[in-house]
């Protein structure tokens, strides 16, 4: 999913910027921008992605003799 080719533009996964406040990212071509915000000078950088934490399975729905052999 990091490298897939429809990827969202958004200015927080940019080549182009870097963080500058909590929410707010430095672009080499814009200069203060939202880290929601796009443009078209869009160079997607996996390494700035931050996937969403996978959820914890939910085990309350097994009772004990699931887990017997």
């Amino acid at each position: 999913m990091l490298f897939r080719k429809n990827m969202e533009k958004r200015c927080s996964y940019c080549a182009r910027s870097v963080p500058a406040e909590t929410g707010v990212v430095l672009c080499a071509k814009l200069g203060l921008c939202k880290e929601t915000d796009q443009c078209g000078y869009f160079q997607y950088d996996p390494l700035k992605r931050i996937p969403p934490r996978p959820t914890s399975p939910n085990f309350e729905r097994f009772q004990g003799e699931d887990f017997q052999l």
